[in-house]
């Protein structure tokens, strides 16, 4: 495909559709390692030509899966991979340095990018970019870093008290027979929250030049799911840029249902259960939207194929409404007909 056909015929946005957006680039990292299918409908929902998009590859997948996705990214020139790619792991430190990787790509980037949001490849945005720009600009998180946690419980204190080893590729475990870590560096209190942030661009020129940051990391190496405890810890320390010492669960961040909160904080999973998450079927879309979060997670285009079709176009028919400048008829995803 050429890709003056493939921005077309896939429906991609080519313009900037207000000032007020232009003039607050946001910058986004995307770790994916499989459903092509799923990357660029994500990207084409989230894609504005004047943010920028890393792109983070998982080194383990097909030749011709990364293959296509450069084909695709090669099309625009605020999209790029990643310059370094990791075997990711679940739960693993792999899956945190996939993230600095593209943080690095980015400190190194033309582009003025206000602040930077993670995603996977089963996220779908229910914020339109206006939306994200203005929710991200509003009076409690102007200046502020979204890393929702608490301080770490009791039941999660395995995670960074022992020691753990990641298999490359294939799952974390624990090293020997319960082998117990040194405190963190500089009587940091850990923190346990998302993985998902929104973060100011000098805190990640924080995150990659300070040495506290830099201790934490190579700190962080041995344990559990670091991307759960990293992030929000440094956003608990005063003098970071950014910091929201006292944020809580605050910043809307994701809709996720998890099965032990359905009858508490939602209604339960229409879709099905894959460790714990929903998979959204169509009945989940209501809750979705009235939620209102930044993203929803996580979505199967093989298995509930119509909540992914329905969400994406009430999405783009919203991105639409909310445009100051006119549309052209490639931007629009189906078109009504008798």
């Amino acid at each position: 495909m050429q890709c003056s056909n493939l921005t077309r015929d896939l429906h991609f946005i080519t313009r900037p559709l207000s000032r007020e957006e232009e003039d607050y680039p946001l910058a986004f990292i995307v770790t994916i390692h499989k459903e092509l299918e799923l990357f660029v409908r994500l990207l084409r929902a989230i894609y504005m030509p004047h943010n920028v998009y890393c792109i983070h590859v998982d080194d383990k997948a097909p030749l011709e899966y990364q293959a296509a996705v450069l084909k695709v990214l090669s099309c625009f020139n605020n999209t790029f991979l990643s310059s370094r790619s990791e075997t990711v792991t679940y739960a693993g430190f792999s899956r945190l340095r996939a993230d600095i990787h593209c943080m690095k790509d980015l400190a190194k980037s033309e582009i003025g990018w206000k602040k930077v949001v993670n995603l996977c490849g089963q996220d779908f945005p229910v914020k339109s970019n206006l939306e994200l720009v203005r929710y991200m600009q509003s009076k409690e998180w102007r200046d502020r870093n979204m890393t929702p946690g608490v301080k770490q419980p009791k039941y999660m204190r395995h995670r960074t008290r022992l020691q753990h080893k990641e298999i490359t590729g294939k799952h974390v475990t624990l090293k020997g027979t319960g082998v117990t870590k040194v405190p963190p560096p500089h009587n940091l209190q850990v923190y346990f929250g998302t993985a998902y942030y929104a973060l100011t661009r000098a805190f990640v020129d924080f995150v990659l030049e300070n040495p506290v940051a830099q201790d934490l990391l190579e700190w962080s190496k041995d344990t559990f799911s670091p991307d759960e405890h990293y992030w929000v810890t440094l956003n608990h320390i005063q003098e970071a840029p950014g910091s929201h010492v006292d944020g809580g669960w605050k910043g809307d961040i994701r809709a996720i249902k998890w099965r032990d909160q359905a009858g508490r904080t939602h209604n339960g999973c229409k879709g099905r259960y894959v460790r714990d998450i929903c998979i959204y079927g169509m009945e989940d879309l209501p809750w979705i939207v009235k939620k209102n979060s930044m993203f929803a997670n996580k979505f199967e285009s093989k298995r509930f194929p119509e909540a992914l079709d329905c969400l994406e176009q009430w999405h783009r028919n919203k991105v639409l409404n909310q445009s100051t400048v006119p549309i052209e008829p490639s931007w629009l995803l189906a078109t009504q007909s008798n």
